[in-house]
């Protein structure tokens, strides 16, 4: 598996930023910090696209963990373990101490 590291990250991140600052701000007209987009809002009293900035992060996160279970499959013991650490161990060391 190869990783965007270096010069490659940079592009990678910079073409990201100027494609999304190009293509959607004159769209939406939302910014990509989503401070600076919703604090005008509320100090307008105008909370109408406020989800917006709440339901994206969570659908976004939803599809991530779609897209990682087609593609990984099934969560195993091994993984868990893993994911989790190895609870149990250090405490037992420390009791034959």
């Amino acid at each position: 598996m190869t990783r965007n590291i270096g010069a490659n990250g940079a592009i990678a991140v910079g073409g990201y930023i100027a494609l999304a600052g190009l293509w959607a701000a004159p769209i939406s007209g939302a910014s990509m910090n989503p401070a600076r987009s919703f604090a005008p809002d509320l100090l307008r009293g105008d909370l109408g696209t406020a989800w917006i900035y709440v339901a994206g992060p969570l659908v976004g996160a939803l599809i991530g963990v779609l897209f990682e279970w087609i593609l990984r499959g099934e969560p195993t013991g091994a993984g868990t373990i893993t994911a989790v650490g190895t609870l149990g161990i250090d405490d037992q060391a420390q009791d034959g101490d």
